[in-house]
């Protein structure tokens, strides 16, 4: 069956034969990405309901409001997990541009959960995890650049804002431009879920975090 699989992906993406399968492995991933962690963390350490807690996110920031750092942490953690799976397993059966379409797919599927009415996270633990697949410098450095602005501003959604940007910058520094319309993409929806955060922080009403 595999090996099958690997066949028909040999066709050109535009292909007849190849469209299907991008079709498939972008939804696979999305239900996957759909999977709200956060909610299910915080109902396990019984925390309540992460949508009335905070801003109602279900990323880890939100869930750090509940003053629970394990649970934020595992919900990090999951959340990353979730990029880094579907990147690794459909890279190792259907090859690294199917990756790309499943990077896409669980990343959408993150910020607009089936299960939740098309609402979600803001993306970013997600995308750490893709990046750190599909290249661990570039991902590594996103990190960096995130937890060294977020430390020194106390503000998660300009880590988030600020370390995303920059990864377009780095990638071309590292002149790795193999996905680089997947980077722009999560980039541009990163910003996109963080629409209203930047007009908090315009207006100097941004709430800040306790790492």
């Amino acid at each position: 069956m595999i090996p099958d699989l690997i066949r028909f992906w040999g066709a050109s993406p535009s292909s007849g034969v190849a469209l299907p399968w991008v079709g498939l492995v972008f939804t696979i991933s999305y239900l996957f990405g759909s999977i709200p962690s956060g909610i299910l963390v915080t109902k396990a350490f019984g925390l309540g309901n992460l949508k009335s807690i905070g801003s109602g996110n279900i990323g880890a920031t939100n869930v750090l409001r509940t003053g629970s750092k394990k649970a934020a942490s595992l919900t990090l953690f999951l959340d990353a997990s979730k990029g880094i799976v579907a990147v690794v397993l459909t890279e190792k059966y259907l090859g690294i541009t199917a990756a790309h379409f499943a990077a896409l797919g669980v990343f959408f599927g993150h910020l607009f959960s089936i299960f939740l009415f098309f609402k979600g996270g803001k993306g970013v633990a997600t995308f750490l995890g893709i990046l750190l697949v599909l290249n661990v410098y570039l991902g590594a450095t996103v990190a960096s650049f995130w937890l060294i602005t977020a430390w020194k501003f106390k503000y998660s959604s300009l880590a988030s804002l600020i370390s995303s940007s920059l990864s377009i910058i780095v990638i071309m520094l590292l002149e790795d431009l193999s996905f680089m319309w997947l980077l722009i993409s999560m980039v541009l929806l990163i910003w996109f879920r963080h629409r209203k955060n930047i007009l908090r922080l315009l207006a100097g009403k941004e709430s800040k975090i306790n790492l």
